[in-house]
């Protein structure tokens, strides 16, 4: 498929979708949105890939929204439909997504992140949920999941104040994962994704559906009959199959060709 705004690699089974408007740091737009999800959701159906890294071209990673594809067209009454799916249900479904950030990562540009599994960042990174600068208000879950990553009071301080925080010290509050030199940014990025895309799929996918249910759920009956569900799914599943057989074997599994079965 051809995109307009995003460019698309698979190298070694990691597809990388490197959003594509440089000149505009990757600032966010509907049809940008619209063709991620698109190459997600490929990816996601695609037995050899493995896993997907989400990065920036140039000096941004995501500068926010376009303001004339986005506010500008919104108070004129010809906005496009800002959520053409359900993203984060998207991400959460994914096969196993990296974000790398190797520049400045603003509002909806790193909200749209907070739901990947694993976010690196390069050290001098800009990052900043300045919803409130513009006046409008946290979106794509991230009042949920910035929280849960740092935690009520810093969460409220980043989102009352729209202050803008390094990539060095994203990593040291937990808004995102790790915080490295930005010429090792993707070479880490790469490292993440074969190290979760290399384990059968089916279990990574049941995993993050534990992860997902189970991370606000009280009830810790509730949390372990869920586990017990996806257990026995697990137990059916051709790569889980294959795991115990190359055990036995002293082997190692091919998950791919366990996988190929299946769709056959």
């Amino acid at each position: 498929m051809a995109y307009e705004t995003i460019l698309t690699e698979i190298v070694d089974g990691v597809l990388t979708v490197t959003m594509n408007r440089p000149d505009k740091l990757n600032a966010w737009t509907p049809q940008m949105g619209s063709e991620m999800a698109a190459a997600i959701a490929a990816a996601n159906a695609d037995p050899h890939v493995i896993a997907i890294v989400v990065t920036g071209a140039g000096r941004g990673f995501c500068a926010g929204a376009d303001m004339t594809a986005v506010f500008q067209a919104q108070l004129d009454g010809d906005a496009a439909d800002r959520t053409p799916l359900d993203w984060v249900g998207l991400m959460r479904s994914s096969k196993p997504i990296i974000a790398a950030i190797n520049g400045p990562a603003i509002g909806v540009g790193i909200s749209q992140v907070m739901s990947m599994d694993h976010i690196v960042a390069a050290n001098d990174a800009k990052i900043s949920l300045r919803f409130v600068k513009v006046g409008v208000v946290p979106e794509l879950a991230s009042s949920h999941f910035v929280p849960m990553r740092v935690g009520f009071g810093k969460a409220s301080e980043l989102m009352l104040t729209g202050t803008t925080i390094l990539g060095e010290e994203a990593a040291q509050i937990g808004l995102v994962d790790r915080a490295v030199p930005g010429d090792s940014l993707l070479d880490a990025a790469y490292e993440m994704a074969q190290a979760m895309g290399n384990n059968p799929h089916s279990s990574l996918r049941f995993t993050k559906q534990l992860l997902t249910e189970n991370m606000s759920e009280t009830s810790l009956s509730d949390v372990q009959r869920l586990e017990l569900s996806l257990l026995n799914k697990a137990y059916s599943e051709p790569e889980h199959k294959e795991a115990v057989a190359a055990f036995l074997d002293k082997r190692e599994p091919d998950f791919l060709t366990a996988r190929l079965s299946e769709k056959s």
